[in-house]
């Protein structure tokens, strides 16, 4: 894969790591444009609860929480007349270590049973080099929480640039689909494959994706997202 590329992924890692964040509007159901797509279609049925949990790919870094994937993702499903309510727990900078350590406290915090978890960790595992059983026992721990409270889970992958090495990104590579394999979970192989290679659906940061490409990962997502909700 391309130099150029890879970069890409390598500072959108470096950006889940931390430093300065913008500051964040409080959580809302998505901007103007997203309000006005809630509209076409009639939302119907008991109301579903998701919890997004993840780094700042999904805690809204540089466009705000209204912004958000998981606050448009949420306006792309009542658009489908799903009655969808997504909190999001991203928090940027967290590893899967720090990911495992505030889940309980998280799910404990819901004033409802979530229907769906959507779980988006790793990306600064590898950044540090954590080794990629780590990141996978981390992972295991907090589906193993998911499964005890019988509360289903979606997978976003990610995936180890080559100049990791062959054994360590085959490694990192495939945790995501094993673990999925073995609870049960729903799983997207790599959630941003629909704008990686594109620089114009980033910040000028060349880090975060801009509004557009969050609206462009919604549209690539959805589908397994609806599906990976239970039946009502």
């Amino acid at each position: 894969m391309a130099k150029g590329v890879w970069s890409i992924i390598l500072a959108l890692m470096l950006a889940a790591c931390g430093g300065e964040v913008p500051a964040e509007s409080p959580a809302e159901t998505g901007s103007d444009t997203n309000a006005a797509e809630v509209a076409t279609v009639p939302v119907m049925g008991p109301e579903r609860d998701i919890l997004a949990f993840g780094d700042s790919l999904f805690a809204g870094y540089g466009v705000g929480k209204e912004n958000s994937y998981p606050a448009k993702l949420e306006a792309a499903l009542r658009a489908r007349g799903i009655n969808a309510d997504i909190a999001n727990a991203g928090i940027s900078g967290d590893t899967s270590t720090a990911g495992l350590q505030r889940l309980t406290f998280t799910l404990d915090a819901q004033d409802e049973k979530p229907d769906l978890f959507i779980l988006e960790l790793g990306g600064n595992d590898l950044l540090r080099g954590i080794s990629p059983e780590q990141t996978r026992a981390n992972l295991a721990a907090m589906l193993d929480e998911l499964k005890a409270r019988e509360i289903p889970a979606l997978i976003m992958g990610m995936r180890a640039p080559p100049n990791y090495g062959p054994e360590y990104q085959q490694q990192f590579d495939a945790l995501y689909a094993d673990l999925a394999r073995e609870y049960g979970a729903a799983l997207i192989p790599f959630w941003l494959e629909a704008i990686y290679q594109d620089p114009s659906l980033f910040q000028d940061d060349r880090i975060h994706p801009t509004e557009d490409g969050l609206e462009e990962l919604v549209v690539a997502t959805i589908d397994q997202v609806a599906a990976a909700l239970p039946e009502e």
